[in-house]
């Protein structure tokens, strides 16, 4: 047994914040009454369906991961969040065209219940969209300050003990990290000052940390990951993660590139274009909206290939990353790739992958996984940037001079070694028992 920190036992209520109240939370939250009420499975989510072994495989010792560390219970779960539309989250999930009325009007009675705060919301940094349920302010620390207000109401009407916040709104415009992003200090004097390089999200995860909240960013924003943030996390016992959620093409490449790298096959190109026509396809209509996408969808093989270290089969790969919008598509994406391998000296083929997927219904497991094991990990203790959820994410924020792991294969490893670890128990090496001595 590892001797680790013996987590705080969870009680009471746990309050799951979104800020964005659209297709994902929306399908998130109706998800997670539908399965309170036997009325669904909560497939994709490793949290309620995946087992983790302990010990050697003869032990036969495969408990749930729900069972082997004190996640909090679906029964235990409430919701708040906030949009720039006031609809109520029945009325966007249905404008949202996810869930059929068939799994929401059963739920009817309490997703009118759920109706969101008013946004922090700037169309600067979203320029497709625009709504009327917005915070008055005048400058970005009074909508910070209302945002933490927003937090401590929601609690003390959920009658919950904790929160916590994980980012589901739209795509912002690309940002890199300036001089406000620095220090507390000097973020907190941009956000007074309405220092453009300062965003919306950011002032949510600001709050957040504030509040005690931990915090994961679902979108390619730069919402927590510059050390002004990381430093207040830390500082706050706050554990952070992110970002952008990994769902349809990307959760494709971290699964062939390992397989294709393995196997030491070379790759010529890889083109990859989607479609989908749901408000996150809208948003990234933009081409600024777009780059930060692109950015967190095109980083992922370079890290995963290592070209550098196989010249010969990755250095002059060439590849290209395409978002559509297409009304008429929904939430029903396709994710189109064409890839061009070579083998054996140097001869060509080709894999084709059409992925129809549906984003939402993709992204939804993530939120409750997240929100879950972020809990834990703050009654675990851990604080700061939480290296080990990079499994849910494109772009997985990590602390300065890391590098970011791309390959689901071992983000998952990584992901279960921890868990077993947070549990007081051994790692696994999967060396054979003949080495265990070394």
């Amino acid at each position: 047994m590892v001797d680790v920190a013996k987590p705080t036992k969870h009680t009471g209520k746990l309050l799951i914040l979104t800020p964005g109240m659209g297709a994902v939370a929306t399908t998130f939250i109706a998800g997670v009454e539908a399965v309170r009420r036997g009325l669904g499975r909560p497939f994709g989510s490793i949290t309620q369906l995946q087992t983790i072994r302990l010990g050697r495989r003869s032990d036969n010792r495969q408990p749930l991961i729900r069972d082997l560390i004190d996640l909090a219970p679906l029964a235990d779960l409430e919701f708040a969040g906030w949009d720039l539309f006031p609809d109520d989250a029945y009325e966007s999930a249905r404008r949202a065209d996810v869930l059929n009325a068939a799994t929401l009007d059963p739920l009817a009675g309490f997703l009118h219940g759920i109706k969101p705060m008013k946004a922090a919301f700037d169309r600067e940094y979203v320029k497709r969209l625009d709504g009327p349920n917005v915070k008055p302010g005048k400058n970005k620390r009074e909508w910070a300050e209302a945002l933490r207000q927003d937090i401590k109401d929601s609690l003390v009407r959920a009658k919950a003990q904790r929160a916590v916040m994980v980012w589901c709104g739209s795509t912002e415009i690309h940002l890199t990290p300036a001089a406000c992003h620095q220090s507390v200090a000097a973020f907190e004097a941009g956000m007074a000052a309405n220092d453009p390089a300062i965003s919306p999200s950011q002032l949510y995860a600001w709050a957040a940390i504030m509040e005690g909240v931990p915090y994961a960013n679902g979108a390619p924003n730069l919402s927590a990951d510059f050390p002004a943030l990381e430093e207040l996390a830390t500082a706050r016992a706050v554990p952070l993660c992110g970002k952008d959620f990994k769902t349809g093409q990307t959760l494709m490449k971290t699964i062939l590139a390992p397989g294709f790298k393995a196997r030491m096959l070379g790759i010529a190109g890889w083109f990859s274009t989607n479609i989908l026509g749901n408000r996150d396809g809208e948003v990234l209509d933009d081409p600024d909206s777009f780059k930060a996408k692109e950015v967190t969808k095109s980083g992922v093989l370079d890290v995963i290939l290592e070209p550098h270290l196989y010249p010969e089969l990755y250095k002059e790969l060439y590849h290209k990353v395409r978002i559509n919008y297409y009304p008429p598509r929904g939430d029903a994406k396709e994710g189109w790739d064409n890839i061009d391998i070579f083998g054996w000296l140097g001869y060509p083929m080709q894999v084709k992958v059409d992925f129809l997927c549906r984003d939402s219904i993709l992204a939804a497991p993530l939120v409750l996984d997240l929100a879950l094991l972020l809990d834990f990990a703050k009654r675990s203790g851990r604080s700061g940037v939480q290296e080990w959820l990079s499994f849910f994410f494109k772009s997985p924020h990590v602390t300065a001079g890391h590098v970011a792991e791309h390959d689901l294969f071992i983000q998952h490893f990584r992901l279960k070694n921890t868990l077993r670890v947070m549990a007081g128990e051994e790692p696994i090496t999967h060396l054979s028992e003949n080495f265990a001595e070394f």
